[in-house]
């Protein structure tokens, strides 16, 4: 009936149709439902369909014996914790170990004895009951813990973007009376991520790339602007000034423990070394530069010799390109070289997606590439 609390079920399994009878006959009064099968196969069968509480099974049947239908049953996720109680004429210490090491949870002996039976199979009642609040239990904690992971994977996600638009937003301080370079920092961070993933960099470090390139011209806060924005070549003492932007850089991002501070500061003081020794500010060559620097001196260059400045207008891709080649194993190193076009497709998709949000008056190109980027 509607509301009626469901019976615990009890399984009895014997070859022999007088012994399920009069298991039956004691059950039934006692307020459990009762299903029979006779044989190992049919209560394998029985259980698949529609778990019982408790299995009375008998050891001596033909065919599949009560050892091995404990042993099917114990072994199987979906039935482990059905408690079985063996029933058998059986009164062997070994006999009782091998139904112990199958699966059996308790016995009868045979002839069982109504007031025995009773109180086995309403113990075997409240370990299941027990079983099935603990499994769950630990369904509901299990769903709980996913539901917390993905709120925290989320709150994560919320954090590293307000993160990395924070970054963005103090590192565009640095260049922002430059209306041209709005967006070159997330561009060239994220070209510096696609050159990364073609040498084979792991997720973490990529990661940390992505928050650290955009701070790589941090330094530039430091120069003055009539350097900084003058629209001609910069003489040799202007440039000289120009130069330390990577000095200050280094020195405004040093001392953090925060691991993409730590590799801000690498990328701000090494971003214009040259792979042949002459770059600035230390001179430094091939692997004595830092990875970071490496992959960024390509990146950045790149963008620069693709976008707008004021002192120069941008040139084609094609061209751009030309001259990366060019540099190989002079100012950039081979494998960042060929790591970025390799990344070619994936770089072009960026630069589409993240172009120079302002355009205003061009004045004459000079200085294209041996000046400052």
């Amino acid at each position: 009936m509607p509301g009626q609390e469901a019976r615990p079920k009890v399984l009895a399994v014997d070859d022999e149709d007088r012994n399920l009878r009069l298991m039956e006959a004691m059950l039934l009064p006692l307020g459990y439902e009762v299903d029979l099968a006779t044989n190992g196969a049919q209560a394998l069968e029985k259980v698949g369909k529609n778990p019982p509480d408790v299995v009375l099974l008998d050891v001596m049947m033909p065919g599949m014996n009560g050892f091995e239908v404990a042993r099917r049953l114990k072994q199987d996720n979906g039935t482990r914790i059905i408690p079985i109680i063996m029933v058998t004429a059986l009164k062997e210490v070994e006999d009782r170990v091998k139904g112990l090491e199958a699966g059996a949870d308790d016995f009868l002996t045979k002839p069982v004895d109504k007031m025995e039976l009773k109180a086995r199979v309403a113990s075997s009642i409240k370990v299941k009951a027990y079983n099935d609040y603990m499994v769950n239990h630990q369904k509901l904690l299990e769903g709980e813990i996913a539901k917390r992971t993905i709120e925290l994977e989320k709150a994560y996600e919320r954090v590293r973007l307000a993160s990395l638009d924070t970054i963005h937003r103090l590192s565009r301080a640095a260049e922002y009376k430059d209306e041209h370079t709005g967006e070159h920092i997330a561009r060239m961070s994220r070209y510096c991520v696609a050159i990364g993933r073609q040498l084979n960099l792991g997720t973490n470090v990529l990661d940390s790339i992505l928050y650290a390139a955009p701070m790589h011209d941090i330094g530039k806060i430091g120069i003055p602007d009539k350097i900084l924005l003058k629209p001609q070549r910069l003489n040799l003492n202007e440039w000289a000034v120009m130069k330390r932007h990577t000095i200050i850089g280094a020195q405004i991002l040093q001392g953090s423990d925060v691991s993409y501070m730590r590799l801000a500061e690498v990328i701000a003081l090494t971003h214009h070394e040259r792979w042949d020794g002459k770059g600035y500010p230390h001179g430094l060559s091939g692997k004595e530069i830092p990875l970071v620097g490496r992959i960024s001196a390509v990146a950045d260059v790149f963008d620069a010799l693709t976008s707008r400045r004021p002192y120069k207008e941008p040139i084609s891709v094609e061209d751009s390109c030309a001259i990366i080649r060019e540099g190989r194993g002079q100012r950039f190193d081979p494998e960042v070289v060929d790591a970025f076009f390799d990344a070619h497709d994936n770089i072009m998709k960026i630069r589409n997606q993240l172009p120079d949000a302002t355009k205003s008056r061009l004045v004459e190109m000079v200085g294209l590439y041996d000046d400052y980027e």
